[in-house]
């Protein structure tokens, strides 16, 4: 149980930090952001929308408790990760940016994995 704790808040955390630096990048409306946001076809008037929405879904993955706001926070970056890399697909010749978002999105899944093993573990522990 100690073992997936750990590698939980790893993998989690490394997620999280990762979302949140993006998020700002999007408040803060830097122009690379919003140059890729627009390339995939959406307004620019977007970017700082994704940014919160990511900020908010890092801090509630991150603050222990509130399990169903955890799988609403999920949800949100498989949609969010999952249509960035359709929209790069579909825009134009497929990158090393296309494959490189699949590796966000195996750490969105290990997490959302490893916290519900986490759970798992600890109902089974408190019994």
């Amino acid at each position: 149980m100690k073992t997936t704790k750990i590698i939980y808040w790893i993998v989690t955390g490394l997620f999280a930090l990762f979302m949140i630096f993006d998020g700002i990048q999007e408040i803060m409306q830097k122009k690379e952001a919003a140059d890729f946001i627009i390339k995939l076809g959406y307004p620019a008037y977007f970017v700082p929308f994704l940014g919160i929405a990511k900020i908010l879904g890092s801090i509630a993955i991150l603050v222990p408790g509130f399990p169903r706001l955890k799988e609403w926070a999920y949800a949100g970056f498989i949609f969010d990760l999952g249509g960035a890399t359709y929209s790069i697909i579909a825009v134009g010749p497929v990158t090393a940016g296309a494959a490189f978002m699949f590796v966000f999105i195996a750490f969105a899944f290990a997490s959302y994995f490893l916290y519900h093993k986490k759970q798992k573990d600890s109902a089974q522990a408190a019994v």
